[in-house]
């Protein structure tokens, strides 16, 4: 049976992907579920996401480029060290896991919860209190992030959004602008390894990388636009942990065996 009804359904999930990649993060939990539901392996699935959280990337960073909101002051001290970590991961992930990957993330994503949910406030804060934040320790958990980035990316936006919100001090929107900035340098070496051992789908990853550049499009607008945007940033980011953790859990496809065998 011919594929074509697969290339929209991923055009779709890749803009709700991208929508979430760029104002929180996790998004990639959406792209993995649909490459895999067109059939392609694990390894190759995380190869060919790649492509289109490089597309989001440069289409959400070019957005608040045009807007004067795209330098964030010692962004080199968070950059560098994510892409020496990067390499490192995605070169380990070329004979991926999947399983005990799976769990890993959701044991991760729990934590995370907690966190997000510890003192709200400090997601809504207006002005950075990020002075002082170019240590040893910001380093070696950027180097860290950047490790799992380039390893599986899915759940590093949020990875990163906590880095850069609670331990680094910054303010949502700065975070969001530097998310996007570290995740599009680490993508791209990153990327060069995955196609460097055959495990990029083109066909499905550009029309996916189509769909995500739309949606981070809409998301970086929104981001910079709306009056509220930190406020639903962080409710965005509680909603997609939670979703993601139970994605993890197996509960969705426990739902759904449920409802087909009733």
């Amino acid at each position: 049976m011919s594929d074509l009804y697969l290339y929209p359904l991923l055009a779709l999930a890749g803009a709700l992907a991208g929508f979430v990649n760029t104002l929180t993060g996790s998004g990639s939990l959406v792209a993995l579920a649909a490459l895999m539901f067109a059939g392609l392996p694990a390894t190759v699935a995380n190869g060919t996401n790649r492509l289109g959280v490089l597309v989001q990337s440069l289409v959400g960073a070019g957005t608040f480029w045009r807007r004067g909101k795209l330098h964030v002051p010692g962004s080199a001290w968070f950059v560098a060290p994510a892409v020496a970590g990067a390499v490192l991961g995605a070169w380990l992930a070329t004979d991926l896991n999947q399983v005990v990957m799976e769990r890993v993330l959701g044991g991760v994503m729990v934590l995370m919860l907690g966190i997000i949910l510890y003192k709200p406030q400090k997601w809504l804060r207006e002005k950075s209190e990020a002075a002082h934040n170019r240590t040893l320790a910001n380093a070696l958990i950027f180097a860290a992030v950047g490790f799992y980035g380039g390893f599986i990316q899915a759940g590093i936006g949020i990875f990163l959004m906590v880095a850069l919100v609670l331990n680094a001090k910054f303010n949502t929107q700065e975070a969001t602008v530097l998310k996007i900035t570290v995740v599009l340098f680490l993508t791209v070496p990153s990327i060069l390894v995955f196609v460097g051992h055959g495990q990029v789908h083109w066909p499905y990853g550009l029309v996916m990388a189509a769909g995500q550049s739309l949606g981070a499009w809409l998301a970086a607008r929104f981001a910079l636009g709306h009056p509220q945007a930190a406020l639903w940033t962080h409710r965005l980011l509680v909603a997609v942990v939670v979703a993601s953790i139970l994605s993890l859990l197996g509960v969705f496809g426990w739902l759904q065996q449920s409802l087909s065998g009733s």
